[in-house]
C-alpha cells in the first residue's frame, strides 16, 4: 500500500473521530437539559492574573445546588457543584481586558463568595437574575434561624 493511501486512511480515521466527538457534546448537552434548563456560565479556577482564568461552561440547578459542567467534555457528571446555602451572592461588574475575548459575548461577572471562599462566575443578564432568585428562593423552612 503506497504512502498517500495510508496518510488518506490516517485523515479519514481522524475526520470521523472529530464527527463522532461533536455529535457526543450534542448528546451530552441534550441529556444534560432534559432534567432542567441549562444554561451558559463560566467559571474563573485561577485567579493571579486579572481577567484570566476563566473556562466555559453549562449550569444547571440541580435542587439545592448549582452544577456546573465543561463545555467540551464529555463526562456526565458535574465538574463543580456549588449547595445554595454555601452561596452568597455579593456584586456583579462588566468584563473587562482580556475577559470580554474569554467569555461569552453579553456576560456579565457575578461575584461570589462560597464558603468563605471568593468565587466568580459569569453569566447572561437573564441567567443572572433567574440566580439571584434561585439563591432568595429556599425551600420552606430553610431560613428557620435567620434573624
Amino acid at each position: 500500500m503506497p504512502v498517500w493511501e495510508w496518510l488518506l486512511d490516517i485523515v479519514g480515521v481522524c475526520l470521523l473521530l472529530a464527527l463522532l466527538y461533536g455529535i457526543s457534546l450534542i448528546v451530552r448537552r441534550r441529556l444534560l437539559a432534559r432534567h432542567g434548563g441549562t444554561f451558559e456560565l463560566s467559571f474563573r479556577v485561577r485567579t493571579e492574573h486579572p481577567g484570566r482564568g476563566w473556562l466555559l461552561g453549562i449550569g444547571r440547578y440541580s435542587g439545592q445546588s448549582l452544577e456546573w459542567f465543561r463545555i467540551f467534555s464529555l463526562s456526565p457528571r458535574p465538574k463543580r457543584v456549588w449547595a445554595r446555602d454555601l452561596l452568597e451572592y455579593s456584586g456583579r461588574r462588566a468584563p473587562a481586558g482580556p475577559e470580554e475575548m474569554s467569555l461569552y459575548d453579553g456576560h456579565v461577572v457575578a461575584a461570589c463568595h462560597y464558603d468563605g471562599h471568593p468565587l466568580e462566575i459569569a453569566m447572561s443578564e437573564s441567567a443572572l437574575t433567574g440566580f439571584q432568585s434561585w439563591l432568595e428562593s429556599g425551600p420552606p423552612g430553610t431560613d428557620w434561624d435567620r434573624r
